[in-house]
């Protein structure tokens, strides 16, 4: 992927954009988190990031979290707290697997950590999608998209302008949804 020129910086005094990380949460919760997980991510790092207290306990009730098991030995659901974690879209892998025709999303926590090229390569694969070219052939299911390795990626292309309006009124170009 290209290197474009995000505003993090590195070293000792390096900052996120918090309204942008916001944003970033609003397309998770929108868009993303239909099929993909951030299990390791609990509502309590949302304050002072994205949310202030109050928004992530909001956030938080509207989950309902498997607990228990109770005094009968059931299991039950309730409203979500600041230390439970973002819950996963699917219950387990082969559920995940059956809804995706065979794949499994993967979890977006360290996903920039996790790939080679990092914010780039998430970025670039999320705007990339584009028309197969002559000769490649794609199996049904599939998608092309010249960033993932061999091209052929099972996730359909998510992103298109105005797909979501965020909170703040930042017009929601698909660039400005994969940023």
């Amino acid at each position: 992927p290209p290197k474009y020129p995000w505003d993090v910086t590195s070293g000792l005094i390096s900052s996120f954009d918090h309204a942008s990380v916001r944003r970033g949460y609003e397309v998770y919760k929108n868009v993303c988190a239909a099929c993909h997980s951030l299990q390791y991510v609990a509502y309590r790092e949302l304050v002072g990031q994205t949310h202030t207290e109050e928004e992530a306990k909001a956030e938080a009730e509207e989950a309902m979290i498997e607990d228990g098991p109770d005094a009968q030995g059931n299991y039950f659901k309730r409203p979500g707290k600041l230390s439970d974690y973002i819950p996963s879209p699917y219950p387990n892998e082969e559920a995940a697997r059956a809804a995706n025709n065979g794949a499994y999303p993967p979890d977006l926590t360290y996903i920039t950590m996790a790939r080679h090229g990092g914010q780039d390569y998430v970025f670039s694969l999320l705007t990339g999608y584009c028309d197969a070219p002559a000769g490649v052939t794609l199996q049904e299911g599939q998608h092309y998209n010249p960033y993932f390795p061999g091209g052929a990626i099972g996730m359909a292309q998510a992103l298109y302008n105005e797909i979501i309006e965020y909170s703040d009124g930042t017009p929601a170009t698909q660039s400005q949804l994969a940023k």
